[in-house]
C-alpha cells in the first residue's frame, strides 16, 4: 500500500473509554518497547502497513504508538493524521479528534475518508449543516463510499425534520394529550409544508379554525402565522399570534415570534413591548417555561443595546445569566456592555471568574480583556470551529490566470462612512492602473454620503453582494477571476467568514478590520511590519505575515481638517495641560485609568479630555475619578462632531494618552496627521501593537512604553517638558510636508510588490 491509497477503517464515534481489545497478556510496556525495537530499518510505507494492520485488528493503543512514530518520520503523514483521529475518535475526544482530522485535510484535501469522519464528528455535536457539507464533499471525492452516501441521506431528513419542528407546534405541546383534531390537521399540514405547498398548508389550518367549537385553537393560530410570515403576510401574521396570546395567556412562544415579526418589520420597540409582556404573566416563572424566559430576556437585551440603551440591555442580560450562567455568547455580550459602560470590575455579580470568561471569550472581546497572543489566537480559533463553515478551497494557492493586470478585490460591510474606509479610501485611488485592476465587494448600505459616493467611485468595479448568499459572493470573485482577495472584515461585526472561508482566490490577505489573527480557513497572509508582527509573534497568527517595509497601516492624505479653534470653543481651560484620550470608551481598562489618575494625582494643572460615548460612561468614569481622589471635573468630555472639525480638535489637546491593551488605529492615525503627539504602550498582540508601529514609522519611538510604569512616568516628563513636545509636533509636521508620514503612494507601491512576488 502507497501513502496515496486509502485503508479500509471504522468511522465509529463510539464513546468507549478503552481504546484497547488487545488479548495479549504480555506487559503493555514491554510490548511497546518491542515493537519500537521491531521498526528499526523499516521505510515509512513499512511502518504505515504495520500501524493500519494494528487498527485493523482494534489494537488501538499499539496502532496509535507507529502512528505517532510515522509523524516524528513525516509530520505530513495524512494518512496518520487522519488514523489518530479516528481513534481519538472512538475514545470519546471529540475536540482532539476534530484537531488531527482537520490537519490531514490541510494536508490532503482530496482524502475523503477525513470528510466522513468529521462530518460524523460534527453531527455529534449538533452542527447539522456543517456536517452535511462534509459528507458531500466526502461523497463528491469518492462516489463510491457508501456511508458518506448514507450520512448525507440521514442528515437531510434529520435537517429536514429538525426545521419543521420549528415551524410547528408539535415540539411545544405532546399531540397526543391534544385533540385529534388537531393532530390531524398538524400532520396534514407538515406533509404539505415538506412538499413545498405552503398555501395549501395554510388553507388546511384555515378549515380548522373554521370549524365550530374545536379546542386548541391556539395551537393552529400559531402554526397558521409562522406560514403566513414565510409568506410575508405580516399583517394577518401578527393577527393571529395576538389572537393566540388571548386565548392561551402563558403562550410564551407566541409572544417570542410576535415581537420577532415587529422587530424584523423595523418596528424594535413594539417587539420589545411585546416581550416585556410577556414577562409580566405570573407563570413565566415557572420551571417549565425557563427557555423561554431566557429567549425572551436575550432577545430585549439585544434589541436595548442595538438602541443604545446598554443599562438595560445588561440587566436583561444579567438576568438570563442568573437564569443559565453557562450561555457563554450571552455572557461575553453582557461583558462588553458593562465594558462600554465602564462598569468595573467587568465580571461583577455572576458566579463566573475572569479566568473563566478568557477561556471562552468571543474574537472581539478578547482584544481588549487579553494581553497573550496565545489567548487571542484561541478565541479565534474556537470562534472558527463553532461558526464557521468547512469548505474544500475553491481555487488552490498554486492556481495562476495569467492575467495582464493584478485583479485584486477587496471584501467589506464597511465601505462607507467607516473608519475602516477613512483610512482606505485613497489606497483604493492610488493603486496603479497599470498594474491592478480593482473590485469592491461590498454588502454595507448606503449611507447616502458624498464619502460614500467617493469610495464608490474609487474603484474599478463595484459589486454590490448583499443580496447574494455567501456561495453565491464567492462564485461570483472566483467567476471574475479575482487573484487577490483582500478581507477588510475578519471577525467584526456584519462579517461574513462562510464567504472568505470558501477560498475563492489562490491569494487571500487580512487586513485593518480585525486586529488579530482571523483563523480562518484560507486566509493566507495578514498584512503587517516587523514591528506590529515581529516574527517571534508570528506563531500566534493562522496568517503567514505580509511584510511592508514601512508600516502595516494605509492613511487618506485628503481628509479636510478644519482650521485651528480655540481651546474655549472645546470647552477646555486655557491655562492648563491637556491629556486627551479620544479612544472608544469601550477599550479603556481599571489599570489603565487608574494609571490615568496617578497621572492627574502628579500633573496638578492637568485636565484629561475624553470622548463621551454614553451617558453611563461618563457617569462611571466621573465615579471612578472620585474614588481615586481626582476632582470629576478635571474630566472633560468632548461629544460626536463633523470629520473636519474632529481632526481639528486633536490640536487643542497637548498629548493623546493611548489605550491598552486594544490600542488606538484609526484614531492614532487621526491625532499623528492633525500634528498630536501620541503616547503608547505597546505589548506583546497585534491589538497593542497598532500606535507603536504608526510611531516607529516616523521616528519617534521615545512615545513607545513597554510596560505601564515607563507609560505613567514619559506622561509626567512631557507635562513637566513641553518644550520638547513642541519639538515633537514639529517633527510630525515636518514629516508630514516631506511626505514620510502615511505617504499611500509608498504605501500601494509597497504592497503591489508584494503581490507581484506572490503571483510570480
Amino acid at each position: 500500500m502507497t501513502l496515496d491509497q486509502k485503508p479500509s477503517t471504522s468511522t465509529s464515534t463510539s464513546t468507549s473509554t478503552s481504546t484497547s481489545t488487545s488479548t495479549s497478556t504480555q506487559p503493555q510496556t514491554q510490548r511497546v518497547s518491542s515493537l519500537i525495537a521491531s521498526l528499526e530499518g523499516m521505510s515509512e510505507q513499512q511502518v504505515l502497513l504495520n500501524a493500519l494492520d494494528l487498527f485493523k485488528k482494534s489494537e488501538f493503543q499499539m496502532a496509535e504508538v507507529l502512528f505517532k512514530v510515522l509523524l516524528n518520520i513525516n509530520p505530513l503523514n495524512y494518512i496518520a493524521l487522519y488514523s489518530l483521529g479516528v481513534i481519538e475518535s472512538i475514545a470519546g475526544n471529540v475536540d482532539n479528534a476534530l484537531t488531527l482530522i482537520n490537519s490531514s485535510i490541510n494536508i490532503n484535501s482530496k482524502f475523503a475518508r477525513s470528510y466522513l469522519v468529521r462530518s460524523i464528528l460534527f453531527r455529534n455535536r449538533k452542527s447539522l449543516h456543517r456536517a452535511l457539507a462534509d459528507a458531500r464533499t466526502a461523497l463528491s471525492l469518492e462516489a463510491e463510499l457508501t456511508d458518506a452516501a448514507l450520512q448525507i441521506q440521514s442528515l437531510e431528513a434529520e435537517i429536514k425534520l429538525a426545521s419543521i419542528q420549528s415551524q410547528s407546534l408539535s415540539a411545544l405541546e405532546n399531540p397526543l394529550i391534544a385533540p385529534p383534531q388537531v393532530v390531524q390537521a398538524m400532520a396534514q399540514a407538515d406533509q404539505l409544508t415538506q412538499a413545498g405547498k405552503t398555501r395549501e398548508a395554510i388553507e388546511v389550518y384555515k378549515a380548522f379554525l373554521s370549524t365550530p367549537g374545536v379546542d386548541h385553537r391556539y395551537i393552529a393560530m400559531f402554526n397558521m402565522a409562522v406560514l403566513l410570515n414565510q409568506e410575508e403576510d405580516f399583517h394577518q401574521a401578527q393577527a393571529l399570534l395576538k389572537e393566540s396570546i388571548e386565548i392561551k395567556e402563558d403562550f410564551f412562544v407566541a409572544y417570542l415570534s410576535l415581537g420577532t415579526i415587529k422587530e424584523n418589520n423595523g418596528q424594535a420597540s413594539a417587539g420589545l413591548e411585546v416581550w416585556n409582556a410577556a414577562l409580566n404573566v405570573p407563570s413565566i416563572d415557572n420551571p417549565e417555561y425557563r427557555e423561554d424566559k431566557i429567549k425572551l430576556l436575550n432577545n430585549i437585551g439585544r434589541v436595548l443595546e442595538n438602541l443604545r440603551h446598554y443599562d438595560a440591555a445588561e440587566e436583561a442580560l444579567f438576568k438570563s445569566l442568573k437564569i443559565d450562567p453557562s450561555q457563554g455568547p450571552v455572557l461575553h455580550h453582557w461583558i462588553h456592555l458593562r465594558q462600554k459602560q465602564c462598569k468595573w470590575p467587568v465580571v461583577y455579580g455572576t458566579q463566573h471568574t475572569f479566568e473563566e470568561v478568557i477561556k471562552s471569550a468571543s474574537p472581539l472581546s478578547m482584544l481588549g480583556l487579553s494581553t497573550q497572543p496565545q489567548e487571542q489566537l484561541e478565541s479565534a480559533k474556537r470562534f472558527v470551529k463553532e461558526k464557521v463553515q468547512t469548505f474544500e478551497r475553491m481555487v488552490p494557492t498554486t492556481h495562476r490566470y495569467g492575467h495582464k493586470k493584478i485583479k485584486i478585490g477587496y471584501l467589506s460591510s464597511n465601505l462607507s462612512m467607516h473608519a475602516v474606509s477613512l483610512l482606505t479610501v485613497e489606497l483604493f485611488e492610488t493603486h496603479n492602473r497599470d498594474l491592478v485592476e480593482v473590485h469592491a465587494f461590498c454588502w454595507s448600505p448606503e449611507d447616502g454620503t458624498p464619502f460614500r459616493q467617493r469610495v464608490r467611485h474609487a474603484f474599478d468595479h463595484f459589486h454590490f453582494i448583499a443580496d447574494l448568499s455567501d456561495a453565491q459572493a464567492a462564485e461570483l470573485i472566483r467567476s471574475l477571476e479575482i487573484d487577490v482577495v483582500v478581507d477588510l472584515q475578519g471577525l467584526t461585526s456584519g462579517a461574513r467568514p462562510d464567504l472568505i472561508a470558501r477560498g475563492a482566490a489562490p491569494v487571500q490577505i487580512a487586513y485593518l478590520g480585525y486586529p488579530g489573527s482571523t483563523a480562518l480557513p484560507y486566509v493566507d497572509y495578514v498584512i503587517a511590519d516587523t514591528f506590529i508582527l515581529p516574527p517571534e509573534l508570528a506563531p500566534f497568527f493562522t496568517e503567514k505575515p505580509l511584510y511592508l517595509p514601512t508600516v502595516f497601516q494605509v492613511s487618506d492624505s485628503k481628509r479636510p481638517i478644519s482650521e485651528t479653534k480655540s481651546r474655549e470653543f472645546f470647552n477646555l481651560p486655557s491655562d492648563q495641560f491637556v491629556f486627551c484620550v479620544f479612544n472608544n470608551n469601550y477599550k479603556f481598562t481599571p489599570e489603565v485609568f487608574e494609571a490615568w489618575m496617578r497621572i492627574l494625582r502628579v500633573c496638578n494643572q492637568a485636565v484629561l479630555w475624553v470622548l463621551e460615548d454614553n451617558v453611563w460612561s461618563k457617569e462611571n468614569l466621573k465615579l471612578a475619578a472620585k474614588a481615586h481622589g481626582i476632582n470629576p471635573d478635571r474630566l472633560i468630555f468632548a461629544g460626536r462632531i463633523t470629520p473636519a472639525d474632529y481632526l481639528a480638535r486633536f490640536r487643542a489637546a497637548d498629548l493623546f494618552l493611548d489605550t491598552t491593551p486594544y490600542n488606538a488605529g484609526t484614531t492614532a492615525n487621526d491625532a499623528l496627521w492633525a500634528g498630536l503627539p501620541l503616547l503608547t504602550l505597546s505589548g506583546q498582540t497585534y491589538v497593542s501593537r497598532m500606535a507603536g508601529s504608526l510611531l516607529r514609522s516616523v521616528g519617534l519611538n521615545d512615545l513607545i512604553a513597554s510596560d505601564l510604569m515607563s507609560y505613567e512616568q514619559k506622561a509626567i516628563y512631557y507635562y513637566e517638558h513641553q518644550a520638547e513636545l513642541t519639538g515633537l509636533r514639529e517633527k510630525l509636521a515636518l514629516a508630514k510636508n516631506e511626505k514620510r508620514l502615511f505617504n499611500t503612494e509608498v504605501f500601494c507601491k509597497e504592497f503591489e510588490t508584494e503581490l507581484v512576488k506572490l503571483l510570480s
